[in-house]
């Protein structure tokens, strides 16, 4: 794995995806697990009213926070931390992992940054993990376009529907994307099965912990702490 050539792709186009990055085994113990949780709990945790003006409809959830030990090995594994370290520098700090569900027929998430571009030197990094296949027939790509977290904020609606070259990646069980929390990107809609992915979520040293609480989308900038939706975007 040529760790210096991969902080120089993601530092040019704000991403970086790896197939088969983690062990399958390990990947179908985290489905499971994650298929159980959401056997109990699929209430949606934001208001109607973010849901609808974002168009995404995705339920979280925190494992780590909730004492689930088992996804520390993704979080400790040494290739990932190295990864990390090269893009982040010295002095990162991990967030959480968040679980990232979405139900058939799902929306998937319109396009937004995950947190405000006002400053580029303040950005979080999400580290995708996937526990399944995703592709033209699931439905549910993740969709970016590459060099966009250079460009500030996304466009709002107005702009128009071609905000620049899409790249879409179908996520195979196992792979890794590394965004940065800037770029442009979405989720397509869910044809006829769930989606999963799980969110590795850190910050550069010297960056707030609640970073990701504002969100950008096309259409508002919206705070998630306090459910409040700050600007309008037209």
């Amino acid at each position: 794995m040529d760790i210096e050539n991969l902080s120089k792709r993601f530092k040019e186009d704000g991403y970086i995806y790896i197939k088969n990055f983690f062990d399958e085994n390990l990947m179908d113990s985290y489905h499971r697990k994650i298929l159980s949780h959401f056997k109990k709990d699929t209430e949606y945790k934001h208001d109607m009213t973010f849901i609808e003006k974002s168009d995404t409809d995705v339920i979280p959830w925190f494992p780590q926070l909730e004492g689930e030990t088992i996804f520390n090995i993704v979080e400790d594994d040494q290739r990932l931390q190295k990864i990390t370290e090269k893009i982040l520098g010295s002095g990162w700090k991990s967030l959480y992992s968040m679980v990232m569900f979405s139900n058939k027929s799902s929306n998937g998430q319109a396009w937004h940054q995950d947190c405000n571009p006002e400053n580029k030197e303040i950005y979080n990094l999400n580290r995708l993990v996937y526990t399944m296949d995703i592709n033209k027939s699931t439905g549910g790509e993740l969709v970016l376009i590459p060099g966009s977290h250079k460009k500030g904020m996304i466009p709002s609606d107005s702009f128009g529907n071609e905000i620049g070259h899409e790249v879409i990646i179908e996520p195979n069980k196992g792979s890794l994307a590394i965004l940065h929390g800037h770029l442009w990107h979405k989720v397509l809609p869910i044809h006829n099965n769930i989606r999963v992915s799980t969110n590795y979520r850190c910050i550069p040293s010297g960056t707030p912990d609640n970073i990701t609480d504002i969100c950008v989308y096309r259409n508002m900038m919206y705070r998630f702490s306090d459910e409040k939706i700050l600007t309008t975007r037209d």
